[in-house]
């Protein structure tokens, strides 16, 4: 499976190579607490984004301005007296960002990334703590600031959930909590 998430996100990542507009990495932590112990899930993610050229509200000092982001990660569960485990996850979600229309140097920025589509392998980190399906559904909110001449790095905070949606039971989700920095070119 890890093998069909590799070859499905390099897929994704070489169509249009040429045109990315950016890149990110995430580094964070989800809490995947269960009645019987605390626990802990870390997770890293690398990924791509391209700017849709559309903008809204670009009449004012500030517009919404959005992207795809396609993104690899790995989520490594802690808990305390069982064996760690790894998930493998693959996703694209279209992010919204609410920004300054111009300026350089240091600039703030809101954003939210709904309805991203994700696919997960394994479906359990734990024993006892199972996602019911592969198929994920992803929302975000963050905030941050754009730094350099271009606003061409970004450095933020993400809140992010992802859950099956009630698809099937369990529908136990993860909520984690993420340093995010990026690059556009």
């Amino acid at each position: 499976m890890k093998k069909l998430f590799a070859l499905t996100f390099l897929s994704l990542m070489a169509a249009p190579a040429c045109a990315v507009d950016g890149i990110f990495v995430e580094d964070g932590l989800g809490n995947a607490s269960v009645v019987s112990a605390p626990s802990m899930v870390r997770i890293y993610r690398v990924g791509a984004l391209w700017k849709w050229d559309k903008s809204w509200l670009s009449d004012r000092d500030w517009q919404i301005t959005g992207s795809w982001e396609a993104s690899l990660a790995s989520w490594h569960g802690e808990k305390p007296g069982v064996e760690d485990r790894n998930i493998t996850e693959i996703g694209i979600t279209p992010v919204f960002r609410y920004a300054p229309k111009a300026g350089s140097g240091i600039t703030p920025y809101l954003e939210g990334g709904f309805l991203g589509l994700h696919l997960i392998s394994p479906t359990s980190i734990y024993p006892g703590r199972n996602f019911s399906t592969a198929f994920q559904f992803g929302n975000a909110l963050g905030f941050g600031i754009t730094l350099g001449e271009h606003r061409q790095f970004d450095l933020g905070y993400r809140f992010q959930h992802l859950s099956n949606a009630n698809i099937k039971k369990p529908n136990n989700g993860e909520d984690f909590n993420q340093l995010h920095l990026a690059y556009r070119f």
